[in-house]
């Protein structure tokens, strides 16, 4: 799923939020006197990835945006595409070095944050500029895409609020010379497929996977990288606007329903996309019903078996069948 455009008309109210003239204002205030005291300290690399809760959020999200666009990851533990995007998201705040901060929000642990920034689905990433908070994307995205979109958030944050960023001292790490792990049996195959679905070739990372699994059929984290990639192909070249059109127009269409709810899962409406598969094999019978019980059985795998929403939708399915 494509990420949205980021524009400056996306603006969220949110309660706590300066007037962006007076963020900038206090941006420059903040430079100038950082200036006078020999400029602000680097940090670590590591200290680009912090965790954020509601106590802390003013202090570590709309009061450093005054310096460096914020960039706000939303995510659960049970969520599985966001264990895909986190980590990317991460990888991406270390290499910009500084141009960028990135905060986490567990929205089990902090609902009233989810609610303020009007969350509907997970994962979903905002951003604050300068005070002013914009949606950038929601659900998986391809990490060109994602690359784009944070360069135009830079972009805004240095044309129109003069924030350069934060210096980042590599040195300071202290673990950096910590010895690395062994690797695994698959761990070779496992992060080629890492890399290609990071570079957008979904094809290679499903290849990767199923070499994994053509070895060790119950791999878990093959299983669950294949399905996800699986998806990720199926939903690239949709037009959202015309499959959610088609679901809606032909609700006895299978294979409409099954495209939408595709679009469904990877939009992080997971409820959703189950809930369409098990209302379409209620609707049908043959070979449609069987289509649509197993892309929604493939749709559990993409969620984990161990995720509620999956056990509620599977008593669901089992009164239809049964």
């Amino acid at each position: 799923m494509q990420p949205r455009n980021m524009s400056m008309s996306g603006v969220v109210d949110l309660a706590a939020v300066k007037a962006a003239g007076e963020a900038k204002a206090k941006a420059e205030q903040a430079r100038a006197e950082a200036a006078r005291h020999g400029g602000t300290p680097a940090v670590a690399p590591s200290a680009l990835v912090i965790d954020v809760d509601e106590a802390g959020f003013e202090r570590d999200v709309l009061q450093r945006s005054a310096e460096v666009p914020v960039v706000i990851d939303f995510w659960a533990e049970w969520c599985e595409p966001c264990k895909q995007l986190g980590p990317l998201l991460e990888r991406l705040a270390v290499e910009y070095n500084g141009r960028f901060l990135l905060a986490k929000v567990d929205v089990d642990a902090n609902q009233m944050l989810m609610q303020q920034f009007g969350i509907q689905g997970i994962p979903a990433v905002f951003a604050v500029v300068a005070g002013q908070a914009l949606p950038l994307f929601q659900g998986a995205a391809p990490e060109a895409q994602i690359r784009q979109t944070l360069d135009q958030l830079i972009q805004v944050g240095e044309e129109r609020f003069g924030l350069t960023g934060i210096a980042v001292d590599a040195s300071a790490e202290g673990d950096a010379d910590e010895a690395p792990l062994p690797a695994g049996p698959y761990d070779v195959l496992l992060e080629a497929a890492m890399s290609a679905l990071d570079a957008g070739d979904l094809a290679g990372a499903v290849q990767a996977y199923k070499n994994v699994l053509a070895d060790d059929p119950a791999h878990p984290e093959a299983k669950l990288g294949l399905a996800q990639a699986e998806l990720l192909a199926r939903v690239q070249d949709m037009d959202p606007q015309l499959v959610r059109k088609e679901a809606a127009d032909r609700p006895a269409d299978v294979t409409a329903q099954i495209a939408a709810a595709d679009l469904d899962l990877v939009g992080g409406h997971v409820e959703d996309a189950f809930s369409r598969l098990v209302d379409a094999v209620r609707r049908t019978a043959g070979e449609d019903r069987d289509a649509a019980r197993l892309r929604l059985l493939e749709l559990f795998e993409v969620i984990g078996p161990d995720d509620p929403r999956v056990t509620t939708a599977r008593q669901a399915l089992a009164r239809v069948l049964f």
